[in-house]
């Protein structure tokens, strides 16, 4: 016998296993789908293909560095084209914004630089560094930090400003 269990409870199926129902008769009213069966999309035809479809005998496939390049080309046409019609136009931006087309965008690598400031890293831990040593030029974020700068030797601390890209001399 087959236990189905539901959750925290087992059921039996019930007495006299499963039956199936009579067909019904000739006399009988038949069945009416319900509004699901006849909204149902499950007997309906789904060709994998569109019958219409042609092939492109003359489309040739380009790489992702050809498609960008040919969409940076096409945006750079653009912008000169935008420039030269303002520089015909005279037109004037007196509120002081930047005009569209120059403003920086995800695509865009011609950003100005940040006029933040650089933001500083511990050479220890990799944390926010708001001090450094002022005898070794390492950047430090705590107290406890500084006790183990101050336990390198002149050599260890080399090797750390080595890995910043820092050159100088150790006192």
């Amino acid at each position: 016998m087959i236990i189905y269990s539901l959750g925290y409870r087992h059921v039996r199926p019930p007495r006299g296993g499963f039956r199936r129902k009579a067909a019904l008769d000739g006399d009988a009213t038949p069945l009416t789908p319900s509004l699901g069966e006849q909204l149902s999309y499950l007997h309906s035809p789904r060709p994998f293909k569109n019958p219409n479809y042609t092939k492109n005998i003359n489309r040739r496939a380009k790489n992702v560095k050809n498609v960008l390049s040919q969409e940076r080309e096409r945006d750079r046409l653009e912008r000169e084209k935008k420039r030269q019609e303002r520089l015909e136009g005279d037109a004037m931006d007196v509120d002081g914004q930047v005009p569209e087309e120059d403003m920086p965008s995800y695509t865009s690598i011609e950003a100005p630089p940040s006029l933040l400031p650089h933001k500083h890293y511990c050479d220890i831990t990799g944390l926010e560094a708001p001090y450094t040593d002022p005898a070794t030029g390492l950047r430090y974020h705590d107290k406890s930090i500084y006790d183990v700068i101050k336990s390198l030797s002149a050599s260890s601390a080399k090797e750390y400003l080595a890995t910043r890209g820092v050159s100088s001399i150790v006192k």
